[in-house]
């Protein structure tokens, strides 16, 4: 996982279980989503509404557990981002 994308994974993880819910990612992008962005850990253009973090969420859920756990984030969030480790 790159730097940023675990970053911002632990960032979202709001109760700190090493998962992600749909939840979380919404309410988490919310509410720290512009700090997000002044840090660098999440592009401008990934900070949307609440129907943008649900379809984001929909893409990384891979199994559709409605769980996500870090390697289905990575990769979603790094193609997306274009964030890899070199």
């Amino acid at each position: 996982m790159s730097d940023k994308a675990r970053r911002l994974f632990e960032a979202l993880d709001l109760d700190s279980d090493g998962t992600l819910t749909r939840t979380e990612v919404i309410v988490a992008l919310r509410t720290k989503g512009p700090s997000l962005v002044a840090a660098g850990d999440l592009p401008l253009w990934g900070l949307g509404d609440d129907d943008a973090s649900s379809a984001l969420f929909d893409a990384a859920d891979q199994n559709g557990d409605d769980v996500l756990t870090p390697e289905e984030f990575e990769a979603v969030v790094d193609r997306r981002f274009g964030w890899r480790d070199r």
